[in-house]
C-alpha cells in the first residue's frame, strides 16, 4: 500500500513552503487509495511548542488535508535508541568530540586547499583512553553514521536520475552531545517502521536523502521512492525563505484566502500544467501528477491567491455560505439575493460586511459640489423602500425627464449618492436590497 507522510517540526506556524510538501504527499496517498501520516517531529523538546501542533492541525483541517493517523516522534525515543545500538554493534556509528570552532577551522582549511569541506573522521583514530579523556573534559560527544564511501544512486520522481559520491559528504551527525536525536535518524527509523513508500520534500534535502538511503539499508529497510520539489522564490526571484514566516497559513486564512484557491495554486505551481481553479479535492487528486513538476526554482506571489479566491466565491451557491450570511446578520428572506448580487463584487468574504452595512444602514454619500442640487432633487423623487427590480429604471427615467441629465452625468452621481462607490453591483439589482432610503443614513 502507498504510504506517505508529512513530518513538520512544531517550532513555528506552517507556511506555504510546508504546505507544498504536505499537499504533494497527501495527493499521492489519496490518488493511490493509500495512507497519509501526520508525523510530528518534536524531538527538540526546547523549541517544540504544543500551540504550534494545535495550529498545524487546524490549518490542515481548514484545507481538507485530513490525515489517517498522527505519530509523535517524542513518543518513539526508545525506537531510536534501539536503532542506534544496532548501528553501534555493526560498526556504523561512532562518537566524535570536535567543538564547533574546531570543525569550522577544519572546513576552512579544506576549502583553502580547494577540497570539499568533508569531516576527516579523526574521531575514528581515537583510542579508548583518548575517548574517555575527551568525554571527561568535554562531556558526551556527537554520534556520526559511518558512510560507505561509494556512489549513492536513485531515480528521483522529479529530478530524474541522481548520483552522489558519499566520499564528498560528511558522515552525518545523528545524535547530538546532549542526547537529542536529530531529524535524519528519527526520520529513517520512522519511515522504515511505518512502511513509508513515497517521500516528497524540498530540493534542499537531496544530500540528506543520499545519506538516509545508506542508513535505511544499514538498518535492513528498503528506501522509499523519493521526489524533491523545487524551492519557492518571491515573485521578483529572490529567496522566499526569509519571508515564509509572513506567509503562514494562519495569516493567509486571516486575510480571507479560501482553501480551494490556495490548494489549486499549490497543486500546480512549478509544474508544466496551467494553474486552474478546482472545485473540489477530488478534482485536485485526479489531476495531480508528480512527474509534471520541474526542478527550476518556482516563483510564488501571494497576490495570485486573491483572484482565485474571488473566482471560487463567485462559483458558490447561497447554501454554501448560508451560515456566514446568518453570522453577518443578513435576514434569511433576503440572504439568497444578497449573496447572488454581492458574490461577483467581492475578493474575499471580508468584503461582505461593508456591503451589508450599506444595504442595512445606507452609505456615506459622495456628492460633488456641482451635483448637490441635482442629487437633492433626485433623492426627493425617490420613494421610501421597499424597492424592486424596476425601481432604479423608473427613478432614473423620472429624474432624467425632470432635469434633462442623461448618460454618465445622470447615473454616476446617483450611484455615488446611493452607494458612496464608483463601482459595485448593477444598481437595478442592488436597489431591492436597500433597507432604508438613501440620504437618510
Amino acid at each position: 500500500m502507498t504510504t506517505t507522510r508529512f513530518a513538520p517540526s512544531p517550532t513555528g506556524y506552517i507556511h506555504v513552503g510546508n504546505l507544498r510538501t504536505a499537499l504533494m504527499n497527501f495527493l499521492i496517498a489519496r490518488k493511490a487509495g493509500g495512507t497519509f501520516i501526520l508525523r510530528i517531529d518534536d524531538t527538540d523538546a526546547e523549541r517544540s511548542k504544543e500551540e504550534y501542533v494545535d495550529q498545524l492541525k487546524r490549518d490542515l483541517d481548514w484545507l481538507g488535508l485530513h490525515w489517517d493517523r498522527v505519530e509523535r516522534q517524542s513518543l518513539r525515543l526508545d525506537r531510536y535508541a534501539e536503532a542506534a545500538d544496532r548501528l553501534r554493534a555493526m560498526g556504523r556509528f561512532y562518537e566524535a568530540f570536535e567543538t564547533p570552532v574546531e570543525l569550522d577551522l577544519k572546513r576552512k582549511k579544506l576549502l583553502n586547499m580547494g577540497r570539499p569541506p568533508v569531516y576527516d573522521r579523526a574521531a575514528l583514530k581515537l583510542s579508548d583512553a583518548e575517548r574517555d579523556a575527551l568525554r571527561t573534559e568535554r562531556g558526551p560527544g556527537v554520534w556520526r553514521f559511518l558512510l560507505d564511501q561509494e556512489r549513492i544512486d536513485w531515480t528521483d520522481g522529479i529530478l530524474g536520475d541522481i548520483s552522489i559520491d558519499a566520499a564528498s559528504v560528511s558522515d552525518p551527525v545523528l545524535i547530538r552531545g546532549d542526547g537529542q536525536v536529530l531529524y535524519t535518524m528519527a526520520s529513517v527509523v520512522d519511515d522504515i517502521e511505518m512502511g513509508v513508500t513515497h517521500i516528497v520534500r524540498g530540493a534542499d534535502h537531496v544530500t540528506n536523502t543520499a545519506t538516509q538511503i545508506q542508513i535505511i539499508r544499514a538498518l535492513g529497510g528498503t528506501p522509499p521512492a523519493f521526489a524533491h520539489h523545487s524551492l519557492l522564490t518571491a515573485a521578483s526571484g529572490e529567496a522566499l525563505s526569509k519571508r515564509l514566516g509572513a506567509l503562514s497559513l494562519r495569516d493567509l486564512r486571516a486575510q480571507g484566502v479560501e482553501p480551494m484557491a490556495l490548494l489549486s495554486l499549490m497543486a500546480r505551481l512549478g509544474s508544466s500544467d496551467p494553474i486552474e481553479l478546482r472545485a473540489s479535492m477530488d478534482e485536485l487528486i485526479d489531476g495531480f501528477d508528480i512527474s509534471r513538476f520541474g526542478s527550476a526554482p518556482t516563483k510564488f506571489d501571494e497576490t495570485d491567491l486573491f483572484p482565485l479566491t474571488a473566482r471560487h466565491l463567485q462559483s458558490l451557491p447561497h447554501d454554501a455560505v448560508a451560515g456566514h450570511m446568518a453570522d453577518l446578520g443578513v435576514p434569511a428572506d433576503i440572504a439568497p439575493r444578497f449573496w447572488e448580487v454581492m458574490r461577483d463584487n467581492i475578493t474575499t468574504m471580508h468584503d461582505l460586511p461593508d456591503w451589508w452595512a450599506l444595504c442595512r444602514d445606507g452609505a456615506d454619500p459622495v456628492i460633488a459640489d456641482e451635483d448637490r442640487d441635482f442629487v437633492a432633487q433626485a433623492l426627493s423623487m425617490l420613494p421610501e423602500p421597499p424597492y424592486d427590480d424596476a425601481t432604479w429604471a423608473a427613478w432614473t427615467t423620472a429624474v432624467k425627464d425632470a432635469t434633462g441629465r442623461k448618460g454618465r452625468g445622470l447615473f454616476m452621481p446617483l450611484r455615488l449618492a446611493v452607494t458612496g462607490r464608483e463601482k459595485g453591483p448593477e444598481m437595478a439589482a442592488l436597489m431591492p436590497l436597500l433597507q432604508r432610503k438613501p440620504g437618510q443614513a
